[in-house]
């Protein structure tokens, strides 16, 4: 009887800890990622550059390029800055835009990707996907997964508090967005991968379920865990069905209704987890998720964020067109504008104040 199993696409080195970032160019050294040391560097004018100077004197064969945001001329233009080098890898060393751009401009010139991340505020980190502001608004790019994660919770901990909570509800919206894969397999017959779903819940349940906050090193660990965990989880099924669901669609609602007022993206996915949880009758499990967002700051409701209940009305109408063909709690009940309202309102006071 054949022998079956399957490669799990996943970074050649996961370090989370306090002064990882010290070891970088041993890690990769080591790793043999880059022997030379000869690193193509992208960075951000913020976060990242505050760490050139630090980081230059253990990378003294690297090449610095600083990238002015999140587009895809950004990126574009990156690639075409590197590709001129010999380079053995190209380092993305900042936010999630920079890694983003890093991400596409090393699949586009053929080179592995090194994650160092300077903020904890989504999956985004791990994930085989690139998102990029275009001129249509904002585009997703299918890439590579990095090769590499380094993560220094010291740097993290420098970090805007409100970047670490937004990755606590992108974390924590995974579970709502299993919730929705397992309705479309009853509904729609749509095939699930379980070891997927078990890594993207279990990454879920831990950040829901553990007792710190975002001043505590063990939950920063985690948190970083658990946002790494969900891009594998994603690189697994081979699309965002692990981590994206209704939550992300009244996201992406929020993003493309008021693209000049919305909040951080965990911000939102969190409270559209809250809201999809109740929507699908998990009354206590909305209840409980909604007690940790509050706990760590979190909005679960949309006045927090600035919207009105109308206006959330109108998210959530909206929310289905963000991802056609994806089926989850919201294309299940179809709710008009009335009943969404109605919804809302019974939400607001399960919850309570």
């Amino acid at each position: 009887m054949p022998v079956l199993t399957r490669l799990i696409p996943s970074p050649v080195v996961v370090d989370i800890r306090p002064g990882a970032l010290d070891d970088l160019g041993g890690v990769l050294a080591d790793e043999r990622i880059s022997h030379s040391g000869k690193l193509a560097v992208a960075v951000s004018g913020g976060s990242g550059a505050r760490l050139r100077e630090r980081l230059e004197p253990s990378l003294p064969g690297a090449a610095w390029y600083e990238v002015g945001g999140g587009t895809l001329d950004d990126a574009v233009r990156l690639a075409s800055d590197i590709r001129a080098g010999h380079y053995d890898a190209v380092v993305g060393l900042g936010g999630g835009k920079i890694i983003d751009c890093a991400k596409f401009a090393a699949a586009r010139v053929g080179l592995p990707l090194v994650a160092v991340p300077t903020n904890l505020a989504h999956d985004g980190l791990c994930s085989p996907v690139a998102t990029l502001d275009n001129d249509a608004g904002r585009g997703s790019y299918g890439v590579p997964n990095p090769i590499a994660v380094v993560i220094d919770l010291d740097v993290i901990r420098e970090a805007p508090v409100r970047f670490v909570r937004a990755g606590i509800g992108d974390a924590v919206s995974n579970i709502s967005a299993i919730a929705d894969w397992e309705l479309a397999a009853r509904v729609k017959g749509e095939k699930i991968d379980g070891l997927a779903a078990a890594i993207a819940r279990q990454a879920g349940e831990a950040v829901l379920r553990h007792p710190g906050g975002v001043g505590d090193t063990g939950f920063l660990q985690v948190l970083a865990e658990a946002l790494v965990l969900s891009g594998i989880a994603m690189s697994v099924s081979g699309d965002s069905r692990p981590s994206s669901g209704a939550c992300h669609e009244i996201n992406h609602a929020f993003d493309l209704l008021f693209p000049k007022r919305a909040a951080a993206h965990g911000e939102q996915c969190g409270l559209g987890a809250a809201f999809a949880m109740y929507l699908r009758g998990a009354h206590e499990e909305s209840a409980f998720m909604a007690e940790v967002l509050r706990r760590h700051g979190l909005p679960v409701l949309p006045e927090e964020i600035g919207f009105t209940v109308d206006e959330f009305v109108r998210v959530v109408e909206f929310a289905p067109e963000t991802r056609p063909g994806r089926y989850t709690i919201l294309e299940h009940l179809d709710l008009k504008p009335e009943q969404i309202k109605d919804t809302y309102a019974d939400y607001v006071k399960a919850i309570g104040s």
